[in-house]
């Protein structure tokens, strides 16, 4: 029985150990996102996407491949959101099983001259979104597979990032 008792507790140990490291692995990939935004660098901004990526951005387009997704970046990086600022904050982080993440976080983008079409900004002039990217373990490296974007509508309110 004491046995059975301490095998349980080290394969617990060792399931809150894999998913620390699974978080931080995430947590990794929004912070580079995050810092490759900053840059303008669509090519690091994309450095974590899987080929066969599917992207629908703020104003609903959908798009597949890491090529395009990367294509259309630097095209925002270049013009609209040229020499913009995001903060993203994590809200949500689920694994809904070991090789699978779904992450949202609160987006805020700052530093614009106008916005897209079809979006607001807020009474501070930012933009922000709600990011929902699904993240897959593929040869034990996370992969963005699915990153879904939508802009968070005048009057909804929000807590300001961190």
């Amino acid at each position: 029985m004491k046995f059975v008792l301490a095998l349980s507790l080290l394969l617990a140990n060792q399931v809150n150990a894999q998913t620390a490291l699974d978080r931080n692995a995430i947590q990794r990939i929004v912070d580079d996102e995050t810092a490759a935004w900053n840059k303008g660098d669509a090519v690091s901004y994309s450095r974590h996407f899987a080929a066969a990526v599917t992207f629908t951005n703020v104003r609903g387009e959908f798009t597949t491949g890491r090529a395009v997704f990367l294509e259309k970046h630097q095209v925002i990086f270049n013009g609209i959101f040229k020499n913009t600022t995001a903060k993203q904050d994590i809200v949500s982080l689920i694994f809904p099983n070991p090789n699978v993440a779904v992450v949202e976080t609160l987006t805020s983008i700052s530093g614009m001259e106008r916005t897209s079409p079809g979006t607001s900004p807020d009474a501070k002039g930012r933009l922000r979104t709600r990011l929902l990217q699904v993240v897959v373990r593929q040869g034990g490296v996370w992969k963005v597979v699915a990153y879904h974007n939508v802009d968070v509508k005048p009057g909804v309110v929000v807590p300001e990032p961190h």
